[in-house]
């Protein structure tokens, strides 16, 4: 595990080693580690259960090569956990990419997340590097700065 603050807990400890380590097949065993029902917000979803958040991850694992999430901090205080991490992939045309962002996690009492909130800019991280409309994009935000 590659995050500078490792003083979490086991149960935090496991979730992020399976998180560092996904392929496409452990996303069916998501169970073990998240609650149904779980509340799953990012800049493109917001679901309310476990076969939706894992819809979200087998979509993926289609859409993106080599898929990898590098946490790079880990903070927990009682049943709360704030992540940061490194989302590295590569296009289906073989470009490189990285997405930085941050994640909330709460889990239930029976120590299974059961709220997981993803904190990116969609606009920085994904808009700007598009051709067409990464060029409106920059331009927006020059014109708003």
């Amino acid at each position: 595990m590659t995050a500078q603050n490792r003083t979490v807990s086991d149960r935090t400890r496991a979730l992020l080693h399976w998180f560092e380590n996904l392929q496409s097949t452990d996303v069916a065993r998501m169970g073990q580690y998240y609650a149904d029902p779980v509340f799953f917000k990012d800049p493109f979803n917001e679901v309310s259960s476990l076969a939706a958040v894992k819809h979200i991850f087998d979509d993926m694992f289609k859409r993106v090569d080599q898929p990898r999430f590098v946490v790079t901090t880990a903070i927990e205080q009682g049943d709360d956990c704030f992540l940061t991490w490194d989302f590295l992939f590569n296009t289906k045309g073989g470009k490189p990419w990285v997405i930085r962002g941050a994640s909330h996690l709460r889990y239930d009492a029976a120590g299974l997340v059961a709220f997981h909130r993803d904190y990116w800019d969609a606009a920085e991280e994904l808009y700007e590097k598009l051709p067409l409309i990464g060029a409106l994009m920059r331009w927006l935000k020059k014109r708003a700065g």
